[in-house]
């Protein structure tokens, strides 16, 4: 299969020669995690590890599906008229639901296609595989039945798959990183109001590389929403004191001067309103070329997201603190929901090496199995890409 294309497997799978071929990159998060839900800021940029999607349009209602990542699964085929949810198709959910809430808005797709799915973002990793599955589904169908969906709205009808039809109570960051990012760029993002700016990253000298702890995590499954829930339940005690409508809004000093019986509330909230600040002053910091500065407020983070938050857990904490340990690294965090999944690091160019092999040792000798090393590489959002010439 590897002197294979894409496109030469898509042929085999469904009988016809394939006519389109997408990609949708995955993201990291730099800082402002668990921010996005709150009305914050968050700075994510897109990679170039992601999802490709290889297509052709049916002349029936048939929509068929299949991935190389989850080869056993086979075909999966669903009727145009029953695109309801299904535990049974998996990850085909997210390319149905796209559909779904596609055609809900009022969008013509009224023939089916086949599509062929080969992700290389590493599975339950915390870089948003599901995001830029959505995303790759979302740009495929405004090319191929001529939707002429605005790049923004398509991210929020991406975010609405994840809410209404999956069932994940996330923030839009993961879907507008992956839909709007920009190569050599992070992204600022107000989730309020969706205002953004286009920050260049320059890390000259410096690599980021994403560790990643090899422990499945399932959002659905994890303590996300519960997370989420506490966050609207201490903003709703915060507004007995100030009427603001998210706790992005407030001040780590506002904050500070009211009274709370219930620490565990108190701690969520503080995370929320803390790392907020983090993010606006992480890109002043990158802005004015301080990196030694962007660094502290990285490590910063991902402490206020294991005492505050509690949403590192052993194997994130073990591979951020043998990254402190080293020489060379600017800063580390984890970076996504947490529950495992991927911490990053900015490591100087010439101990990347050293630092993979001295983290990669400390962690397999505290957890028991091996961690994963990458260097990323950051990309431009999802997009329409040359099929390969067969």
């Amino acid at each position: 299969m590897t002197d294979q294309t894409l496109e030469q497997i898509f042929e085999q799978q469904f009988g016809q020669p394939s006519t389109h071929r997408f990609f949708a990159p995955g993201r990291i998060n730099l800082i402002g995690e668990h921010t996005d839900y709150n009305g914050g800021h968050v700075f994510p940029c897109a990679l170039t590890l992601g999802t490709h999607a290889i297509a052709r349009k049916r002349d029936d209602q048939v929509f068929r599906f299949y991935s190389l990542n989850f080869e056993a699964d086979g075909i999966i085929e669903v009727s145009g008229d029953d695109l309801t949810h299904q535990p049974v198709h998996g990850w085909a959910n997210y390319a149905k639901g796209m559909i779904h809430v596609l055609r809900e808005a009022g969008y013509q797709i009224d023939e089916g296609c086949d599509i062929l799915i080969k992700g290389d973002i590493p599975n339950g990793a915390g870089l948003s595989s599901s995001a830029s599955l959505e995303l790759v589904i979302g740009v495929l169908l405004d090319t191929l039945y001529e939707l002429q969906l605005d790049r923004i709205e398509l991210v929020k009808y991406g975010q609405q798959v994840e809410n209404q039809y999956i069932g994940v109570n996330s923030g839009i960051m993961d879907q507008f990183a992956i839909g709007m990012g920009k190569a050599g760029s992070g992204l600022l993002l107000d989730c309020e109001t969706l205002d953004y700016t286009y920050a260049p990253l320059d890390l000259s000298g410096y690599t980021i590389i994403i560790m990643n702890t090899n422990k499945r995590r399932e959002l659905a499954d994890s303590k996300y929403n519960e997370r989420r829930s506490e966050c609207e339940e201490a903003l709703t005690y915060l507004q007995q004191y100030r009427p603001y409508a998210t706790l992005g809004q407030w001040s780590t000093v506002e904050f500070e001067a009211v009274p709370f019986e219930d620490e565990r509330l108190q701690r969520r909230a503080r995370h929320a309103i803390s790392e907020n600040e983090r993010t606006l002053q992480a890109l002043d910091a990158l802005t004015e070329g301080r990196l030694e500065a962007f660094g502290q407020l990285m490590n910063a983070s991902h402490r206020s997201l294991q005492v505050d938050y509690a949403v590192t857990g052993q194997e994130l904490d073990t591979l951020v603190e043998a990254a402190w340990s080293q020489s060379g690294v600017l800063g580390a965090r984890m970076t996504g929901a947490g529950f495992g999944g991927c911490a990053i690091a900015i490591v100087e160019d010439e101990t990347v090496e050293a630092f993979m092999t001295a983290v990669g040792r400390q962690y397999e000798a505290a957890i028991g199995y091996p961690a994963s090393f990458y260097t990323a590489t950051v990309g431009d959002g999802a997009r329409e890409v040359e099929q390969e010439v067969i």
